[in-house]
């Protein structure tokens, strides 16, 4: 690959014809064992509605709105879904520098700053990637248990249903390997989003409008309240992009900037008023006394529980995968064949031991350590807020420094110092919640 210390010689140019199935092109660092320049606009703008509307929305309410209240939470989930939309914008551009492609943002990195950012940036990325599958590993394992205590008075240890979670996640790997094959899935995620969003807005209403004893104090001494917060706006951080922007637009076709633009307008509006309206109505319904896991408070009855949580596991299946699809191409390119199908019979048994390989160590981990929060709060701070917000400023000064004005390389200036000085916030207030939870739950707690 290269990771040369290369620096931008002009502004962007326009994007050069190439092979849609890399493998077989003429750029070293194109060489993948999935397949890109292959999907339009719409199917990666409904891959970003359908995978940020979730299982994960279901505990945004407590984890968002409850430590910074309605004022402060509103204004944030404002202020960073502006700032998310323009961060991931300004990033699209920067698919083709000098005519050559990046499919990967630690290639970009790296062939703008030397090979040490090339790493920081594949460090970044994986434990973001790695961190949220755990923690869909147990939002899934959370949805199974509440089924099973709907009929049951004695359910399973949590664990045992992170397990099953892990066993249903690898059979779609391994059925489902890359992001473009996902086409035919995303219509079926689609009709669930939507149906379990509609059905648990109902209850909400419903329970917002018979619970008169709400409050929306915020509770906690003063450093408490402002550790809160941070973390607060890492939640809120998670729920807006995924880091790995450069790695989604790989798989659109020509003109692949454009393309992906338009995805993120998809996601911002459409999504973006799902994600939020379910994390603001529940705040509303219950206050601060809202739980880590929306279904866990619901009124409604069994056969609803029952149906927002099954769909809620179902719908996980799909779209945990883009958010893990990255750590899939990366060790599907190091040790599949490139020039055979990828369930080819060369390619089969190496396919299946990657995938179990990433969901054995994943579930282990997620059952070792069951804390909901702490997953979202930590893939917050120390790695998105940079992916998102510093290094896009930092690719505009690079390319741009000499077609661009005093004022704009200091308006990136600002945003590079000020993101990250969150980032050292936010991962404080992580790593303070961990320590709390560490106090107080053990290994392997049945939470």
């Amino acid at each position: 690959m290269d990771t040369q210390n290369n620096s931008a010689r002009g502004s962007l140019q326009v994007e050069p014809t190439g092979p849609r199935r890399v493998g077989v092109g003429t750029q070293k660092d194109l060489e993948s064992a999935h397949t890109i320049d292959r999907d339009s606009f719409g199917q990666v703008g409904l891959l970003l509605i359908t995978s940020f509307n979730c299982g994960y929305i279901l505990s945004f309410s407590n984890l968002m709105l409850v430590p910074l209240g309605w004022i402060w939470g509103v204004t944030s989930l404002i202020l960073v879904g502006v700032v998310t939309a323009y961060a991931n914008w300004l990033l699209a551009e920067f698919h083709f520098i000098d005519g050559k492609r990046f499919i990967r943002y630690r290639d970009l990195m790296g062939h703008l700053f030397g090979r040490k950012m090339y790493y920081v940036t594949w460090v970044l990325q994986f434990s973001i990637l790695l961190l949220g599958n755990m923690g869909f590993l147990l939002l899934g394992g959370k949805a199974l248990k509440e089924i099973n205590s709907a009929f049951s008075d004695s359910p399973w240890r949590l664990q045992c249903y992170i397990v099953i979670t892990g066993v249903a996640y690898f059979v779609f790997a391994f059925l489902v390997p890359t992001l473009s094959s996902m086409r035919r899935w995303l219509g079926i995620s689609m009709v669930l989003t939507f149906t379990y969003i509609m059905i648990l807005l109902v209850i909400l209403f419903k329970d917002g409008r018979s619970n008169k004893d709400r409050n929306y104090d915020i509770s906690g001494s003063k450093f408490s309240k402002v550790m809160n917060g941070f973390g607060a706006i890492s939640a809120i951080i998670v729920c807006n992009t995924s880091g790995i922007l450069p790695e989604l637009q790989s798989t659109l076709r020509k003109p692949a900037i454009v393309n992906m633009r338009k995805a993120l307008y998809m996601q911002y509006s459409v999504g973006l008023l799902f994600y939020y309206g379910v994390s603001i109505v529940g705040y509303w319904a219950y206050g601060s006394a809202v739980s880590t896991y929306l279904p866990e408070e619901l009124s409604g009855p069994k056969w609803a529980k029952v149906t927002i949580n099954a769909i809620s596991f179902v719908q996980s299946i799909i779209s945990q995968h883009m958010f893990i699809a990255p750590v899939h191409e990366t060790l599907d390119t190091k040790f599949l064949r490139l020039d055979k199908s990828i369930h080819s019979k060369e390619n089969i048994v190496n396919l299946l031991l990657v995938r179990a390989l990433v969901f054995t160590g994943n579930t282990l981990v997620t059952a070792a350590f069951p804390f909901m929060g702490d997953f979202v709060n930590l893939l917050g701070s120390f790695s998105l807020i940079p992916l998102t917000f510093v290094f896009p400023s930092m690719i505009y000064i690079k390319v741009k420094r000499k077609s661009t004005r005093l004022g704009k390389q200091v308006w990136h200036g600002g945003i590079i110092v000020f993101f990250s000085l969150l980032t050292i916030a936010t991962t404080i207030s992580a790593i303070r919640l961990i320590v709390l939870n560490v106090k107080e739950y053990h290994f392997f707690a049945d939470v």
